[in-house]
């Protein structure tokens, strides 16, 4: 694919999981790709190799996003590198999991710190850059279900979530007059390491195997939805919200209420 043929991105959090997927799928597309970290130099050197062996081009950029001014240095830096910026993708994400009462305070700090404000920084710095450049560009939010199913057991990461939302659609409304688009993704539960802090293997496949699709989404299929956002062919979507969620949110657990109707129900007969 060459849809984003020329264009430059960064996309945070991006050495591993669903950030990994993205920046492959936006190389695939034919975009360069600056790849933050965080902390592992290493995953991020194999996602700039997977990156360029698929067709596009990418480099790593260091930075710990929830920092204000790391996230701008973050930005600087890779626009030099990329000599312009056209598609910003706030992807970092950090979740702890208690219940409300039992919330360890610094891990409920750290997911606001990297869950909501790492995203402004990330959304706020992209955004002035294009703004100066004046040429126009594409913002992805990558958000969560969270934002309004009130998970139990994940309170700062579903407040976060229900920021970003809101986050986003201000900045479409706000940058559309830079003809700067902001739009929402909403994954489903999608098979990545961060899913391994939470869910055995075991319980991962059991539970996966119940879903409408019978599987876990792969990293791959939301960056396939980040390429599809920023095409030129998407250029009238601003504000929306994008679910890539196999069907997780329909009432799936309800229609046993259908299949039983049809099990025990007698066929009507035509007068009745």
């Amino acid at each position: 694919m060459t849809e984003l043929s020329g264009k430059r991105a960064i996309v945070s959090g991006a050495s591993l999981g669903i950030g990994r997927g993205i920046a492959v799928e936006l190389a695939r597309a034919g975009a360069t790709v600056a790849v933050n970290y965080r902390s592992n130099p290493d995953q991020a050197d194999e996602v700039v190799a997977e990156c360029k062996s698929v067709g596009g081009d990418a480099f790593k950029v260091q930075a710990d996003v929830s920092v204000q001014e790391e996230a701008e240095a973050m930005m600087r830096t890779s626009i030099e590198t990329l000599g312009g910026l056209d598609i910003v993708v706030s992807n970092a994400a950090y979740s702890d999991r208690h219940l409300m009462l039992e919330s360890d305070m610094l891990e409920f700090r750290k997911t606001i710190d990297v869950s909501m404000w790492g995203a402004f920084y990330v959304v706020r710095s992209g955004a002035a850059e294009m703004v100066k450049a004046g040429k126009g560009g594409n913002i992805v939010v990558i958000s969560s279900p969270h934002a309004h199913l009130a998970m139990p057991g994940a309170m700062a990461y579903n407040m976060a979530k229900a920021a970003n939302d809101q986050m986003a659609r201000t900045a479409a409304c706000e940058l559309a007059q830079h003809r700067i688009r902001c739009n929402i993704i909403h994954p489903g539960w999608i098979n990545t390491p961060g899913e391994r802090k939470f869910f055995s293997e075991e319980t991962l496949k059991t539970e996966s195997a119940k879903l409408p699709m019978k599987r876990l989404g792969e990293p791959k299929e939301i960056g396939r939805g980040v390429v599809f956002l920023c095409r030129e062919e998407s250029e009238y979507i601003t504000g929306s919200t994008l679910t890539i969620d196999g069907g997780i949110q329909l009432p799936w657990r309800d229609m046993f209420r259908v299949e039983e109707t049809a099990a025990t129900a007698k066929p009507m007969q035509d007068n009745e």
